[in-house]
C-alpha cells in the first residue's frame, strides 16, 4: 500500500504514542495489507499499555484462538523496547519451538525499517543469532523458554523506576493435555517453582494471556488466588452476553452458534472462557427428572464406587443407580465422603449394609499388586455381598458417554436429596470440572447395572 510521507509521518507519531495505532501500522508495513481490526484488539492493546505505564501489575486476558493475541503481544514487546529499549523479557508458550518463533518474529519486527523510523535508538546487538535470545544494544533481551522449561541464570524486569520488561505467559497448556490432571499441575508446578521467581524485581509485571480450557488451568488457579495475589482480568468470550459476536468478521452469531452445538464443553472453555457451559457439556442434568418417591416397579441396583485415598483432594463417591422395568433408570443416593483409607473403606461396607444385599457393589481395580490387594481386602469385608471388581478402560469422557446418552434423552430420574446440587453441578462442568468422582462412580454403576444385575422389588418410598 503506498502512504504520502505526511501520512507516514501522521502515523509514526500515533505509533509511538498508543500500542493499537502501533499493531496496525506495522502490520500493513509488514504484511503489505491491512489488518482486519475489531473492537477486542483495542481492548487488549490498553489493558498491555495499563502495564506499560505501571497502572497494573498482573494481567489475565482470556481469549479465544486465533483472536490475535499472539500478533499483539509480539507488539507489546517491540512497542515497549521502542520506549525502553534496556527492557527484559521472557516470554513463554506451551511449547518451545513456538516460543522461539515468537521470540524470532519480534526480532524481525525491531530490525523492519518503518520500525527504525518511529524508534531510531533500538539497536541489536551483533551477536544476537538465536531464535530464543537476542539483546538489544541498550541491555535489553528477550528470552524464549517453553513452559516447564530451564530458566535458570535469565530474569525479566529492571529494578529501576518505569517499565523495564516483562513475565510474559502465551497459552501455556496445549489443549489437547488440558483435561490431564497431570499436565495441568505440572504447568501451575512450573509457574510457581520457576517462572514466578524470574522477576529481577517486585515490580516486574506478569501478564498472562491464554484461551480457557479447564476450570483448574493455570488461569483459573490465579483467578482463585492460588498464588496470592490480585489479578486484573480482562475476559473477552466470542459470544458476547448482549447476543452479539466479539468478531464478527471472523465468526458470525452464526457460526459462533453451530460450533457450540457441535462442541458445547470445547466451545464454553475455548469460545465463552468459561470452560463448564451453562446447560452442561457431555451431560444435560436438566434432562433428569427428580422424583420424591421411587416407582412401584420391579427395579435392578448397582451402586458404583470411586476411590480417594486422601483427607484432601480427591473424593471417594459411591452412586446407587437402578433399572426401571420399563427401562428407564433412577439415581437413588450418593455416598460422598473425603477421608482416609480406613474411614474410606468402613463407608463403603457400612452403605452396602444400607443398602442390603439386594443392590451389586461395583469397586475399580487399581493396576498393580497394590490395587489387586486393596479389591482382595475390600471383597472379604463385604461377606455376604454381590461384589464385582475389574480395572477402569478407556478415559472418562468415553466411560461417561453411555450413561450421559440416557440422562441427555429424559431417560434418567433422580430421587430428591440434599446431595442433588453437588451432584447436578459436577454433571454440568464435566470433563472440565475440578472433580469428577461422582462421574466416575455413575459410570462405573451404569456400566454394571448394563451389563446384569440382581433383580429386587422396591416398594413406594423405599
Amino acid at each position: 500500500m503506498e502512504f504520502t510521507d505526511a501520512e507516514r509521518r501522521a502515523y509514526r507519531s500515533l505509533s509511538m504514542a498508543d500500542l493499537f495505532w502501533f499493531t496496525r501500522w506495522m502490520f500493513v508495513n509488514r504484511r503489505g495489507y491491512t489488518w482486519q481490526q475489531a473492537q477486542h484488539h483495542a481492548t487488549v492493546c490498553e489493558a498491555l499499555m495499563r502495564v506499560f505505564r505501571g497502572e497494573c501489575k498482573r494481567l489475565i486476558i482470556n481469549i479465544p484462538p486465533r483472536y490475535s493475541k499472539t500478533e499483539i503481544v509480539k507488539n507489546f514487546v517491540g512497542w515497549s523496547l521502542g520506549h525502553a529499549p534496556d527492557s527484559e523479557f521472557i516470554y513463554t508458550s506451551y511449547s518451545s519451538r513456538l516460543a522461539a518463533a515468537s521470540s524470532w518474529d519480534v526480532r524481525g519486527l525491531v530490525q523492519e525499517a518503518e520500525y527504525k523510523a518511529i524508534f531510531p535508538s533500538v539497536g541489536l546487538r551483533e551477536d544476537s543469532q538465536a531464535k530464543d535470545e537476542w539483546r538489544t544494544t541498550a541491555g535489553g533481551i528477550m528470552y524464549a523458554v517453553g513452559a516447564g522449561g530451564t530458566i535458570t541464570g535469565y530474569g525479566a524486569g529492571k529494578h529501576r523506576p518505569g517499565f523495564g520488561g516483562a513475565l510474559l505467559i502465551d497459552d501455556p497448556h496445549k489443549a489437547d493435555e488440558a483435561r490431564s490432571d497431570v499436565m495441568r499441575q505440572n504447568v501451575i508446578d512450573w509457574f510457581q517453582n520457576t517462572f514466578e521467581s524470574r522477576k529481577n524485581s517486585p515490580d516486574t509485571p506478569i501478564i498472562l494471556v491464554m484461551q480457557r480450557l479447564h476450570e483448574s488451568d493455570l488461569a483459573g488457579w490465579l483467578l482463585a488466588g492460588g498464588n496470592g495475589e490480585k489479578w486484573e482480568h480482562v475476559c473477552l468470550p466470542a459470544l458476547q452476553d448482549d447476543g452479539t459476536a466479539l468478531w464478527p468478521e471472523k465468526h458470525s452469531v452464526e457460526e459462533l452458534r453451530r460450533m457450540e452445538a457441535a462442541s458445547p464443553y470445547t466451545f464454553a472453555g475455548q469460545y465463552q472462557q468459561r470452560p463448564a457451559p451453562a446447560e452442561g457439556g457431555i451431560f444435560k442434568p436438566d434432562q433428569i427428572k427428580i422424583i420424591d418417591a421411587l416407582p412401584y416397579m420391579h427395579i435392578t441396583w448397582v451402586r458404583g464406587w470411586d476411590l480417594a485415598s486422601t483427607t484432601t483432594g480427591d473424593w471417594t463417591a459411591g452412586i446407587k443407580v437402578g433399572r426401571l422395568q420399563d427401562g428407564r433408570f433412577v439415581i437413588a443416593d450418593v455416598v460422598r465422603v473425603r477421608v482416609g483409607p480406613d474411614e474410606r473403606d468402613a463407608a463403603i461396607v457400612n452403605t452396602a449394609a444400607s443398602d442390603s444385599v439386594s443392590t451389586k457393589v461395583s469397586i475399580p481395580q487399581d493396576p498393580g499388586q497394590a490395587g489387586k490387594t486393596q479389591v482382595l481386602y475390600l471383597t472379604r469385608a463385604l461377606a455376604g455381598y454381590s461384589v464385582v471388581t475389574s480395572p477402569e478402560s478407556g478415559d472418562k469422557v468415553t466411560r461417561a458417554e453411555p450413561v450421559a446418552a440416557q440422562i441427555n434423552v429424559g431417560n434418567v430420574l433422580m430421587v430428591r436429596g440434599a446431595w442433588n446440587n453437588k451432584f447436578v453441578d459436577e454433571l454440568r462442568t464435566f470433563p472440565n470440572g475440578v472433580h469428577d468422582d461422582q462421574v466416575d462412580a455413575l459410570s462405573r454403576a451404569f456400566s454394571h447395572l448394563i451389563g446384569g444385575g440382581l433383580a429386587i422389588w422396591a416398594s413406594l418410598g423405599k
